[in-house]
């Protein structure tokens, strides 16, 4: 199992590690769907992160390591309830929520390169819209 992800958006690329000791089920859940492939956009309720809408899509994992106030570069992984499955990517204050409230999600991934470029990121969600994004293992 690779132990870490790199992360491509743009122009901008971020290396992850996973959280595999904290949340084992949700790492190798995602190391599945590798290489994955997605747009990211600015998150509506959350505050200064970008996030992969992705609807009724079920990885199959339950509640590891939630956290609703992650810090920038600890991606989330919600798995559904009370909304819609997403994978959260904060890069600045955020304070994870829906419309239907505040959320917890699980802390999968830590970037651990490119911390320089959060800005950038918000910048590029928040003004020119949905961006592609790629997780690859390294």
């Amino acid at each position: 199992m690779s132990s870490h992800i790199r992360i491509t958006v743009g122009t901008l690329i971020f290396k992850a590690r996973l959280e595999e000791k904290a949340a084992p089920a949700t790492c190798a859940a995602f190391l599945k769907l590798l290489p994955y492939h997605q747009k990211i956009i600015q998150a509506r309720w959350s505050g200064e992160a970008a996030w992969i809408p992705l609807g009724d899509f079920k990885f199959g994992v339950d509640w590891e390591l939630p956290i609703s106030y992650p810090s920038p570069g600890e991606i989330l992984l919600y798995p559904g309830g009370l909304s819609e499955t997403e994978l959260l990517f904060p890069y600045g204050h955020c304070a994870f929520a829906s419309k239907a409230g505040a959320l917890a999600g699980n802390h999968f991934l830590t970037v651990i390169e490119g911390n320089d470029q959060f800005a950038q990121l918000g910048r590029l969600v928040l003004w020119q819209g949905a961006q592609d994004i790629t997780f690859e293992a390294l």
